[in-house]
C-alpha cells in the first residue's frame, strides 16, 4: 500500500491538467466532479495509506520513495522523492480530507460564478503543491511545493480580478511572502554550502554531528527558514497580507489561508526542529514572535466588522499559538492544534461563506443578526466551531491542544510564567470576539433579509467538521519528549 503513495498528489494534479485542458467544454457537474473527486480520491488513500503505516510501521517509522532523479551536474543530483512519517501523515490527512470537504462545498458555492473550471483547476494545484511540500524528502522539492502554493495564493487571491481590490490583495499576498521565501532560499543554499546535502533527515544528521549548539552557523540557518515560516504563517512583522487575502471565495479563506498554507511555517520550523534546537536564541525567538502576534492578532479581531476579517485575525493568532509551541519545544503539540485548528477554522470560514451566501454577499456583521432561526444547521455548526476556537474546556478539540501547548508553556525548560500568561489571556480575548462574532450574526433583531438557503453541498461538510471539531481532541494521548522528537524527525 506505501508504494501507492507517489498517486496522493498525482490525482490533483491530474485534475488540474485536465480542467485546464478541457474545462471550459465541461459542464459544470463533470467540472465538479472531477475537481472534487480528484482530491476526493486523494483523500482515501491518504487514510488507507495512514491505516497501513500504522498497523504495520516501516523500519525507523519512515517510508521513502525515490520516482526519478529531478536534474544532475557532477555530484549534484536531487532526486524527485516521497518521505512519509509520522509528520507528513497529519499533514497529508488534514490537507486531503479537509481539503475535499472544502472542494466539495464549494461545487455548490460557486455554482454560479464564472471560471467554474478555472477555480477548481486552481484549487487542485494548490493541494497538489501542497502535497509535495508535506512529502518532500529533499529542500529543493519541498521548496517547488513552497512556492508552488504562494502562486496558488496569489491566482486565488485574485480570482475575481474584475475587481481592482482583489488585484491589490493578491499582489500584496505575493510580494509580502517573497520576502520570506527570498530568506527560506538563502538558507537553503546556506545548508548546501556548509553541509553538501540537501535530504532532509542528512541535513538533520550533519548538522547534529558538525555543528555545536550555538554555532554561527546554526543560527544563522535557522533565523533565515525562520523568516520562510514567518512570511508563510502570517505571524509578525510580515501578517499584514493575510486580512486583505480575504478579498478572495470564501472556500479559498478556508482551504489557503485557514487550514492549510498559512501552516507551512510551522511544518517548516517542525521539520527541521533540529537546526532550532542548536540555535536556542532562534527557537526562543520563535516562541516570543508566536507570543506577541497571537496577542495583537487577537485584540485587532475584537475591532473588526466584517466577519471573515474576524475570522482572518484568529488565523494569525491561532498560528501564533503554533509558533509559541515550537518555540518551547511542544513539537507535538504545535502539530496537534494544528489538526484541531484545520477543523474549527475551516468549518468557521465555511459556515461564514453560507451566511454570506445566504445574505446576497453582505460581509458586515452588524448587518446581520436573528439568523439562528433562519440557517438553524449553520447555526449549529458554527456555534461547535466557535466553541472549538474558544476552547471551551472538556467537549471541544480546541480545548484539548490549546491546553497542551499551555502546559508545555508553563512546564518546559524553554518556557516561563510570561509566555504562559501571553498565551491565557490570548484564550481569554479569543473567546470574547468569537462571542461577539457569534452573538452579532446570529442573535438580536434580524438584520439583512435571508435570499438563498444552503443545500446539501454545503451543509454536509460543515457537519463533518463540527464532528471532528468535537472528537478531533481526543486522538492525542500524552507524550515523552524523545517520543515528540522521533515523530517530528
Amino acid at each position: 500500500m506505501l508504494n501507492l503513495l507517489y498517486l496522493i498528489p498525482a490525482f490533483p494534479f491530474t485534475g488540474f491538467l485536465f480542467l485546464s485542458i478541457a474545462g471550459r467544454k465541461l459542464p459544470k457537474a463533470i467540472i465538479a466532479i472531477i475537481g472534487a473527486g480528484s482530491v476526493g480520491l486523494s483523500a482515501v488513500l491518504t487514510v488507507l495509506i495512514g491505516i497501513s503505516f500504522i498497523a504495520f510501521p516501516p523500519q525507523d517509522r519512515a517510508f521513502t520513495q525515490t520516482l526519478w532523479t529531478w536534474m544532475q551536474v557532477g555530484s549534484f543530483a536531487p532526486a524527485v522523492a516521497f518521505s512519509l512519517d509520522a509528520l507528513s501523515l497529519i499533514m497529508m490527512l488534514v490537507i486531503t480530507v479537509v481539503g475535499f470537504l472544502i472542494h466539495l462545498y464549494s461545487t455548490e458555492f460557486m455554482i454560479d460564478e464564472e471560471g467554474y473550471s478555472r477555480f477548481f483547476a486552481y484549487m487542485n494545484l494548490f493541494v497538489g503543491s501542497m502535497l509535495i511540500l508535506v512529502l518532500a524528502d529533499n529542500l529543493l522539492l519541498l521548496y517547488l511545493g513552497w512556492e508552488g502554493v504562494g502562486l496558488c495564493s496569489y491566482l486565488l487571491i485574485g480570482f475575481w480580478y474584475a475587481d481592482p481590490a482583489n488585484g491589490r490583495a493578491a499582489r500584496k499576498a505575493f510580494i509580502v511572502t517573497r520576502v520570506g521565501d527570498t530568506a527560506m532560499a538563502i538558507g537553503i543554499f546556506l545548508l548546501f554550502t556548509n553541509l553538501d546535502a540537501l535530504n532532509i533527515q542528512e541535513l538533520m544528521q550533519r548538522a547534529a554531528t558538525q555543528w555545536p549548539v550555538g554555532s554561527p552557523l546554526a543560527v544563522a540557518a535557522a533565523a533565515l527558514f525562520l523568516g520562510g515560516a514567518v512570511g508563510k504563517s502570517a505571524q509578525l512583522p510580515l501578517q499584514t497580507w493575510l486580512p486583505d487575502a480575504m478579498a478572495g471565495p470564501t472556500p479559498v479563506s478556508a482551504l489557503i489561508h485557514a487550514a492549510t498554507m498559512v501552516t507551512a511555517g510551522v511544518y517548516l520550523i517542525a521539520r527541521t526542529h533540529v537546526l532550532f534546537t542548536l540555535a536556542p536564541v532562534v527557537q526562543s525567538a520563535v516562541a516570543i514572535i508566536g507570543a506577541v502576534t497571537l496577542l495583537l492578532a487577537g485584540f485587532s479581531a475584537l475591532t473588526q466588522k466584517d466577519i471573515k476579517r474576524v475570522l482572518a485575525y484568529s488565523t494569525i493568532s491561532q498560528i501564533g499559538y503554533m509558533f509559541l509551541a515550537l518555540g518551547v519545544g511542544a513539537w507535538t503539540a504545535a502539530m496537534f492544534h494544528f489538526m484541531t485548528h484545520a477543523f474549527f477554522k475551516a468549518l468557521l470560514f465555511l459556515g461564514a461563506g453560507v451566511v454570506i451566501h445566504a445574505l446576497h454577499h453582505e460581509h458586515d456583521m452588524f448587518r446581520m443578526g436573528g439568523l439562528r432561526k433562519e440557517l438553524p444547521v449553520t447555526f449549529r455548526t458554527f456555534l461547535i466551531g466557535s466553541a472549538s476556537l474558544s476552547a471551551l474546556p472538556l467537549v471541544t478539540a480546541g480545548f484539548y491542544s490549546k491546553d497542551a501547548i499551555l502546559w508545555e508553556a508553563w512546564s518546559s525548560a524553554s518556557g516561563g510564567p510570561w509566555l504562559w500568561t501571553a498565551g491565557l489571556v490570548g484564550a481569554f480575548i479569543t473567546s470574547i470576539y468569537t462571542f461577539r462574532m457569534v452573538f452579532l450574526t446570529f442573535f438580536g433583531e434580524p438584520g439583512t433579509p435571508v435570499s438563498k438557503k444552503p443545500g446539501t453541498g454545503m451543509l454536509a461538510p460543515l457537519v463533518t467538521l463540527a464532528v471532528l471539531s468535537v472528537i478531533g481532541g481526543f486522538v492525542e494521548l500524552p507524550r515523552t519528549r524523545q517520543q515528540e522528537t522521533q515523530d517530528c524527525g
